[in-house]
């Protein structure tokens, strides 16, 4: 077994172990406050699943209604003018939005184009340089009541964009 493995099996039981023994030195009840953090990390569930919901409607209708197939038709010449597959759209227009969705559609790239081809290798990288923008901000920002969130929407779009099209440069230059 390599060290890493080891290290990796033993680190959440040793975790475990100091924060039993450490609350049992400082006196603090441990199993009670675990059930009130319990309690606790329900009620905010509860109190997130609204967005939840809100963001899992939003992406269906954006999906069956049409609508993003009809803006990748219109956008697609262009596209392709500037070496950028029309494919790729759908990921990175909903990749800020949903990580699920955004994985399911990685997923049908890879599966469709192959892992080495350059949709595959773009849908990949892609996924690893943006993140889930609006549904963090809906359920961090919701979590804490935090309603204004105009400069966090600004950066966080902003550093996606960036994301995507780094993604695309630097693919393109790679294994274009």
């Amino acid at each position: 077994m390599g060290i890493i493995t080891t290290i990796s099996t033993w680190l959440i039981p040793c975790f475990i172990a100091i924060v039993l023994i450490v609350s049992t030195w400082k006196r603090v009840p441990a199993y009670e406050t675990f059930v009130e953090g319990g309690k606790d990390g329900v009620r905010m569930a509860f109190s997130l699943l609204p967005f939840l919901v809100g963001m899992i409607v939003a992406i269906s209708i954006l999906r069956s209604s049409g609508a993003l197939e009809a803006f990748i038709q219109l956008i697609s010449p262009f596209l392709v003018k500037i070496g950028v597959p029309p494919d790729i759209i759908p990921l990175a227009l909903v990749r800020p939005i949903s990580g699920t969705a955004a994985l399911g559609m990685t997923t049908e790239l890879i599966s469709t184009h192959g892992p080495d081809s350059l949709v595959g290798r773009l849908a990949s990288t892609m996924q690893g340089s943006t993140d889930t923008t609006l549904y963090i901000l809906t359920v961090y920002f919701g979590a804490v009541g935090i309603r204004k969130m105009h400069y966090a929407l600004k950066v966080g779009l902003l550093a996606d964009l960036v994301g995507i099209i780094a993604s695309i440069v630097v693919v393109t230059l790679l294994f274009g």
